[in-house]
C-alpha cells in the first residue's frame, strides 16, 4: 500500500480526490528556498503536490536558524535545496524532489525550462533575478506568484495578497517597479504577490563580519526576520498556489 493512503487523508476529505489527483500531478519550481520559500515547500509537499524542483545556491548557515525550515545544527554548511529535499522526503518518500544549486538569471533562464511546469513561485530576494523571472515567467502560460520583502516585519496581521501593481509601501515591489521602467521592460500580465506594507528599522547590527553579500545581487545590507513572518508568507504562497489546481 502507498504511503501516500494515509498521508492525504484529511486533504482529500476537504477537497475532494479528484483535487487531490490533480495536485499529485502538478508540476511546481520554487526559486528560492530560504524563510520564506522553505515553509512554502513544506506546505506544497504537505498538502499532496508530488512534483517539485527546487532552486537556490546558498548553504544553510547559522544566522538561517531563527526562520528557515531546513536550518538546524545539524544541517549548517550543507546546500540549502539539498537539505530541504531530505526534510521533505521524511514527509513523502514517493515525491519527486528535484533539488538545483543554482541561480536564475538572465543567463541561466532557459536552462530551467519554466515552460514545462504548471506553477513558477518566484521566493528570490535579490532584485535583479528577481525582476528577470517575473518577466520570463510572465511571458509565459503558467500559474506564477511572487513574495515581496519579508523581512523587517513583525505583525502577522498585515500580511496581505494583492496584484503586483497594487501593492502599496513595499520597498521592494518599488524598487522592482523601477528596475522594470529603467529596462523599459514589463510584466506582460498581471500575478498575485505575497507582501506587507509594515516597514521597521534594524535594531541591531545591519552587517555582521560572518554574512556573506553576492555583490552581484545589490544587497546592501542584512535585515532582521522572523519565523512568524518568513512562515506567513510562504504558507500564503503556497495556499495560493493549492487554490490555483483545486478551483481549476
Amino acid at each position: 500500500m502507498s504511503t501516500e493512503t494515509n498521508i492525504f487523508d484529511r486533504t482529500e476529505r476537504l477537497v475532494g480526490r479528484e483535487a487531490l489527483e490533480r495536485l499529485a500531478s502538478t508540476k511546481v519550481i520554487l526559486f528560492g528556498v530560504g524563510g520564506v520559500g522553505g515553509w512554502c515547500a513544506e506546505c506544497l509537499i504537505r498538502s499532496g503536490i508530488r512534483h517539485l524542483t527546487l532552486v537556490d545556491s546558498d548553504r544553510v548557515q547559522p544566522s538561517n536558524l531563527n526562520r528557515q525550515v531546513q536550518a538546524t545544527t545539524e544541517t549548517i554548511g550543507q546546500l540549502k535545496v539539498e537539505a530541504l529535499k531530505n526534510r521533505l522526503l521524511t514527509l513523502n518518500p514517493e515525491a519527486d524532489i528535484i533539488a538545483v544549486s543554482d541561480i536564475y538569471t538572465a543567463e541561466t533562464a532557459e536552462s530551467f525550462h519554466l515552460e514545462t511546469f504548471d506553477i513558477v513561485i518566484d521566493a528570490i530576494d535579490s532584485l535583479t533575478p528577481k525582476a528577470h523571472l517575473i518577466l520570463h515567467a510572465t511571458s509565459l502560460p503558467v500559474t506564477f506568484l511572487s513574495s515581496m520583502g519579508a523581512a523587517l516585519k513583525m505583525d502577522p496581521a498585515k500580511v496581505k495578497v494583492a496584484e503586483f501593481w497594487k501593492i502599496q509601501y513595499c520597498p521592494l515591489a518599488r524598487s522592482l517597479r523601477k528596475k522594470f521602467k529603467h529596462w523599459q521592460k514589463f510584466p506582460e500580465r498581471k500575478f498575485l504577490c505575497v507582501y506587507s506594507p509594515e516597514v521597521l528599522q534594524n535594531q541591531g547590527n545591519t552587517i555582521s563580519e560572518n554574512d556573506t553579500i553576492p555583490d552581484e545581487f545589490h544587497k546592501v545590507q542584512v535585515n532582521g526576520t522572523l519565523a512568524h513572518i518568513t512562515g506567513i508568507f510562504g504558507f500564503t504562497l503556497a495556499g495560493l498556489a493549492i487554490q490555483s489546481r483545486i478551483q481549476n
